[in-house]
Parts: C-alpha cells; structure tokens; sequence
C-alpha cells in the first residue's frame, strides 16, 4: 500500500518536472530515447527493465562498462545535471507501480555480478529491488567514490562488496519502521541534511 501510495502521488505532484525532463532530453541532447531501459535482476532468478531517464549518449553500454566515473564522456551535460539530483531515477516509480521494484529494497544489479553471488548474499534476491536502500544512502555520491579511473575494477573489488553487506543487513532487519526512515534520510539527503533519523549505517556491523 505504502509503495502503491506514494508512487502515484509523487509521479502527481512531479508531473511538470517528468514533462520539463522528457522535452529536454528530447530536444536539447543527443538523437536517442528519452528512457534508459536496463535488465535488472530480480526475485526468483528472474529479471526486468529498470527504467530511468537517460543521462548518457545513445550505445554507452557499448562504448564503456556498467560504472559510471565522476566525469564520464558518455555522460550529456542534462544528464549530469539528472545524476547529481538523483532526478534521473523518477522512472523507476513505474517500476513499483507494475510491482517490479518496491520504494525501499537492494538496489537492483546487473545480471554479470548477481550470477556471482554466493553464500550469505543469495538473501539479496529474496526480495523485490527498491529505488532506495542503505547502499544508496551510504554511497550517496556514487560518482565521486569511484573516481575518474578503472571505475569498473573499483567498483567490482572495493565498492560492490561494501553494498553487499549493507544489502544484506537490510533484507535481515527488514521492516515498515525501518523503510520509513530510509525514505525520510534520502528524501532529506536530496537537500543536503543527513542522518536527521539517526540511522546507522556501517557495512562493517555483523548482520
């Protein structure tokens, strides 16, 4: 209910700011879709397509690997300005609605590092993916902790591991308390205020 909820109001309330996004992109960026439309997995070993608005140029997949450095080329110059926002993400409120994604769960990966999963972080995939999660809050300037070299290796051997283990503490502590409060931080972390909910965050704490 709650993520039925909330969806639909913020998509109401965002609906001149989704139109202003959607024109510019269109008219203003490189000839390309609007959506970026990714393969996530999900539950069950399954998968679906992660919707966002698009922030680089047309094939960066093809161009680049899954990470994103701090000043990419194949970012566009609308597309900075979404990533900083955390704007480009408004799409995936679709998702929740088809009830692909939940507001608050793991945030979804990549089938290439899901495949490797083993052991203690399996739990990760027993439950829907979310737009906002520890991780998220934790690695909140994703961009700038992995900096402008082999993002990918940084990712993959120092920043995957760390999300993990918060994936996991989520999933283990789950609960409608729990969820509000990591809405509430990444509502207000959008402004700059930080931990208002005093929520601990350390990947390092045993789960």
């Amino acid at each position: 209910m709650l993520d039925v909820t909330a969806s639909l109001v913020i998509l109401f309330l965002s609906l001149p700011l989704l139109l202003g996004i959607f024109l510019a992109i269109k008219f203003f960026s490189d000839k390309g879709s609007v959506l970026y439309r990714g393969t996530r997995a999900t539950t069950k070993g399954g998968s679906f397509h992660l919707l966002k608005f698009r922030t680089m140029v047309v094939d960066a997949e093809k161009i680049g690997g899954p990470s994103t450095a701090i000043n990419d080329p194949r970012l566009t110059s609308i597309g900075r300005f979404l990533r900083k926002y955390k704007l480009d993400e408004l799409p995936q409120l679709y998702n929740v609605l088809k009830g692909e994604m939940s507001l608050v769960g793991p945030r979804p990966q990549v089938l290439s590092y899901t495949q490797e999963y083993e052991g203690e972080d399996l739990v990760i995939l027993s439950v829907l993916p979310g737009i906002t999660d520890l991780s998220s809050l934790y690695f909140l300037d994703m961009d700038s902790e992995l900096g402008e070299t082999n993002v990918d290796e940084v990712y993959k051997n120092r920043i995957e591991p760390l999300k993990n283990k918060l994936r996991v503490q989520y999933v283990k502590k789950m609960s409608f308390s729990l969820d509000l409060r990591i809405l509430i931080e990444t509502f207000f972390n959008l402004f700059g205020l930080k931990n208002l909910t005093k929520l601990k965050i350390d990947p390092h704490e045993p789960s």
